[in-house]
């Protein structure tokens, strides 16, 4: 019976592990296929779509599945993602124009959005609390690992079959994982009618998704005082407000709101989420710093992420063993304290920065990383039930995807609104300067100055548009954006470095969290539902 139990439990890790990193393979092989894609389906407006879709359905759907995980198990629910991710991959590979293929993106993201903590929810079912360190690691380690190798498998993918094949390719591993993980995982018996709450999913669905919507659109398709904002803002507000009110008398609330109550859940989502909106957001601007003031190309800016996440891998798996040894509270307090100190580092960034000194910065990033991610997860998992595993556990990750939306969005402003001052101090008094044959074209400067001062910068990006401009006009504008440039990371970074440094203070208030250790016997006699 035991050699039965250890044989299952092995089969069930092999599927974990196999659903775990063809999932997060699936975005950056995506990215890296975004040029052929566009260059068959066209649609270039629309390219941001296929991330803005999967990022609306896959985190508003996080916490949905947490909590059904709970009441129904965690087998039903996590094949049924599984199934729903081969479904939409499937689809995408079908898809013949942009606007199909982005709302098949958004049915995988409801598979890629049931997927990602379940495996976490299970890990926690399946193992000790110490164990449960030492494999949350080494998940963490996978998920750091998908982003190194993605981009090259990608590339090959696409270089030697085609772009559909980025998503073909999901049907037979995600079959393979599904085999798996139905021969592992035992089902849970349900007695008596499961009470689900239906309201609280429909007001969390419009409330999440219409704040994403706005974040993310927002500044771009639309400004952010025009009415379709607004209004998205404004029923976001509206049904988070009604979802709080239904939570509250509902027999099983999707979030209980009594959670909230409780200092440990509340501290350590709240860490998550000013990490998420610190590092996450200030990341994005890396690869711009690198392309616009450093001058590296598109493709080398992008690989700029390796070395962080190298150390990201590393420091997970050393981090789940260094967790036993010092606690929960001082590794956290650790890791956020080394994250801030790479975002130290970035606010030496200037026009004489080299690849070597930023490289540097994305070692330090990660290894803080590493050491945070894996560990907040744990920490909650600790602190609760096996029966609010699936709540508290898809919490986590949840609030970590709305705290990088945000944190985007809220530094982009701080980014734009630095420009903007900047530009009309530095560039207006010398374009007043230039030859009035200029007007028409200075026009067009000064109203990108007062109304779009990152389109002005983005010219940084594209050296061929810079071309065909007048030497004397690139010469003397070129100096100006680039130190504009630099000064408005300076802020975002500065930003960024408050946000980190706020995640730690939170780190402080924490009590120890104590690590459990039941005996292999007693969690292998478990039901795992």
């Amino acid at each position: 019976m035991e050699h039965k139990q250890t044989e299952k439990r092995k089969t069930l890790i092999t599927g974990l592990i196999i659903a775990m990193l063809f999932a997060a393979l699936d975005g950056t092989i995506v990215g890296t296929a975004m040029p052929r894609i566009v260059g068959e389906l066209g649609g270039l407006d629309k390219m941001a779509w296929l991330t803005t879709a999967y990022l609306l359905t896959s985190t508003t759907i996080v916490p949905i599945a947490g909590k059904l995980a709970d009441l129904i198990g965690r087998k039903i629910i996590y094949v049924t993602g599984l199934v729903i991710f081969i479904i939409g991959s499937a689809l995408c590979g079908t898809a013949n124009d942009m606007t199909g293929l982005i709302i098949y993106r958004a049915v995988q993201g409801i598979g890629g959005g049931i997927m990602m903590p379940m495996a976490m929810i299970i890990i926690g079912d399946l193992f000790t609390g110490k164990e449960r360190a030492k494999w949350q690691g080494v998940f963490g380690a996978l998920y750091g690992l998908s982003s190194v190798i993605g981009p090259q498998v990608g590339g090959w993918i696409v270089d030697s079959l085609n772009w559909r094949w980025v998503f073909y390719i999901n049907l037979p591993v995600g079959l393979l994982a599904v085999l798996f993980i139905w021969m592992g995982l035992k089902g849970k018996k349900v007695s008596g009618p499961v009470r689900i709450d239906i309201w609280g999913m429909f007001t969390m669905v419009v409330g999440i998704v219409s704040l994403l919507l706005a974040l993310s659109i927002g500044g771009k398709n639309y400004a952010w005082d025009s009415w379709q904002i607004i209004g998205l803002f404004v029923l976001a507000v509206v049904a988070l407000g009604t979802f709080v009110l239904v939570e509250r008398k509902a027999e099983e609330p999707i979030v209980p709101l009594y959670l909230f109550k409780n200092r440990t859940f509340t501290l350590l989502n709240a860490v998550g989420f000013f990490m998420a909106v610190g590092m996450f957001g200030a990341l994005t601007f890396i690869p711009f710093f690198m392309q616009g003031v450093i001058g590296v190309s598109a493709t080398t800016s992008g690989t700029i992420m390796t070395p962080m996440m190298i150390t990201m891998i590393i420091s997970s798996i050393i981090g789940g063993r260094l967790v036993l040894k010092i606690g929960v509270k001082p590794q956290l307090i650790i890791g956020m304290a080394v994250m801030a100190a790479g975002f130290v580092m970035m606010t030496f960034f200037d026009q004489h920065t080299t690849k070597l000194y930023v490289t540097g910065v994305m070692l330090v990033s990660g290894l803080g990383l590493g050491l945070v991610m894996p560990t907040l997860t744990l920490a909650l998992q600790e602190s609760f039930s096996k029966e609010e595993l699936g709540v508290v556990t898809s919490s986590s990750q949840f609030f970590r995807q709305i705290g990088g939306t945000i944190g985007i969005t809220v530094l982009n402003a701080v980014m734009i609104q630095r420009a903007g001052g900047l530009l009309t101090d530095r560039l207006l008094p010398a374009m007043q300067k230039m030859p009035p044959q200029l007007g028409p074209v200075l026009g067009k400067f000064k109203d990108m100055i007062e109304n779009d001062p990152n389109a002005l910068l983005s010219m940084l990006l594209n050296p061929d548009a810079l071309k065909k401009l007048p030497a004397f006009l690139t010469e003397s504008m070129v100096p100006v954006l680039r130190s504009t440039l630099v000064d408005s990371l300076h802020s975002t970074f500065v930003w960024g470095l408050v946000l980190v440094l706020a995640g730690g203070l939170f780190a402080l208030f924490l009590k120890p969290i104590r690590l459990s250790d039941r005996s292999e016997k007693e969690i292998k006699n478990e039901q795992v539902a």
